[in-house]
């Protein structure tokens, strides 16, 4: 159903994302992501590594890498799919939040819900670089 290609929208060394196989429909489950949660407290140390773009809040005290697929989705704030955290499962389950054509990259908001146009930690990162570089 979804394949990793090269993309587009995402910029470094590995431009990779997540595309749709065939036509999904809006709701449909696309992937059901395992994670390695950790305590809130260790992200010191992932914070030094290219990692720490990669970590996902995953409740209150805990921290989390997805593994499979749910690492490559890029974001978009008019996203196409979204995801909920299961913690029953241990997994970030995505779904298509609009129909999918076949070929079309999958993206959802790195903010976690689909609506939320808060600037992004990278991009509020880059912002403070620059202004202090001036």
């Amino acid at each position: 159903m979804i394949e990793i290609k090269t993309s587009t929208l995402s910029d470094g060394e590995f431009n990779r994302g997540v595309f749709a196989k065939r036509d999904i429909a809006k709701g449909e489950l696309l992937h059901e992501a395992p994670v390695i949660p950790y305590p809130n407290e260790q992200h010191v140390h992932i914070e030094k590594t290219l990692l720490d773009d990669y970590a996902f809040e995953y409740g209150q005290n805990h921290t989390a890498f997805v593994l499979g697929y749910g690492m490559l989705f890029n974001h978009s704030y008019t996203p196409n799919a979204t995801y909920d955290i299961n913690f029953d499962n241990h997994t970030f389950d995505f779904f298509a939040y609009t129909d999918i054509k076949a070929g079309e990259e999958i993206l959802i908001n790195y903010n976690g819900e689909v609506d939320n146009q808060d600037p992004l930690w990278f991009n509020e990162e880059t912002d403070n670089k620059d202004k202090s570089d001036k």
